[in-house]
């Protein structure tokens, strides 16, 4: 597990550019990643209970030059990882009812919305870093495997997962990247037996977390980014590599591999993987899939549960 010390001088200061911040947590969940991929390298092959059939066409057996690369929320797994942590994370009483309040409000607006409003994206990411400010890291792995069996095994896409599958059975590694903190993706990752997981990296001195980022989080150009850094970390060809996300804020990653697929798509995805001809999959059902703005139908789970934890909130206050 990356451990960044505090006195570093390479750590971003806030007056710095958003290319540049995207660039460091690109970099940093890069290394992350390397760092923890040789464990889960012997499960790479495994396929995980009730993976469904492969899709034969694609990806070519034997070339080890490609790679494939997952963003995680509503592609592989229904629902956002960080509010499924959120919830086990109450559970264990990592934090009060009002936190939870904010956090489920902050998931059903980003729900409803379909985009990520800036100041509730830094509203979020501050909540988070507080609750696990002091704790250590060894403890939220542990933590996360046990949130992992109560909340997301079930939410795992069976057609996502036999795409990921398709990539190993052919000799290839398979990366999640995803804004969600680098423990808990490592976790899932793990889990499903891929190689490993770019994700959020948050600053830990001797173990312990400071309650600060390295960069930002990864999210949007700071995917790309560290999907080019690992890339050239591993002796990829990125025209040769694949892409898989529902998100239109994922565009930058998709764009830089020579495979990139549509999975689930938000509205904004659909189109523009229309007018380039991309790969289309939808693994969601009837109505909810053509939900304009809400991602999966995931998704909706998640915005009835924020919605109703503002109700119950607001009728005991009143």
């Amino acid at each position: 597990m990356l451990t960044v010390m505090a006195a570093l001088g390479w750590l971003t200061p806030r007056r710095r550019s958003a290319t540049a911040r995207s660039v460091l947590a690109g970099e940093a969940s890069a290394e992350a990643a390397r760092k923890t991929s040789q464990e889960l390298e012997a499960l790479a092959g495994q396929a995980a209970p009730g993976a469904g059939p492969r899709e034969p066409e694609f990806p070519v057996v034997g070339d080890v030059e490609a790679a494939a690369f997952f963003d995680l929320d509503n592609t592989v797994m229904q629902g956002a990882a960080i509010f499924h942590f959120g919830r086990g994370l109450y559970k264990r009483k990592f934090f009060e009812r009002q936190e939870l309040f904010r956090f489920a409000w902050q998931q059903a607006w980003f729900r409803l919305a379909g985009v990520e409003d800036p100041e509730h994206m830094q509203d979020a990411r501050d909540s988070a870093l507080s609750i696990v400010q002091g704790h250590r890291v060894a403890e939220l792995m542990t933590i996360g495997e046990e949130i992992y069996d109560e909340y997301m095994a079930e939410r795992i896409w069976p057609g996502t997962r036999a795409l990921a599958q398709a990539h190993l059975d052919a000799g290839q590694k398979v990366w999640l990247v995803t804004a969600a903190p680098v423990e808990i993706a490592t976790v899932i990752a793990r889990r499903l037996g891929l190689t490993g997981a770019l994700g959020t990296v948050a600053e830990s001195v001797d173990g312990v977390y400071t309650g600060k980022l390295v960069g930002e989080p990864l999210h949007g150009p700071a995917k790309a980014e560290a999907v080019r850094a690992l890339a050239a970390a591993e002796g990829l060809d990125l025209a040769r590599c694949a892409a898989y996300s529902d998100s239109h804020n994922d565009i930058p990653m998709l764009s830089l591999v020579g495979h990139p697929y549509a999975i689930n798509p938000d509205a904004k995805l659909r189109k523009h993987a229309r007018e380039r001809d991309w790969r289309l999959r939808d693994y969601r059902t009837g109505r909810k899939a053509a939900k304009v703005g809400i991602p999966a139908a995931a998704g909706v789970g998640a915005l009835a549960g924020g919605t109703a934890a503002a109700i119950a909130l607001h009728r005991r206050r009143h």
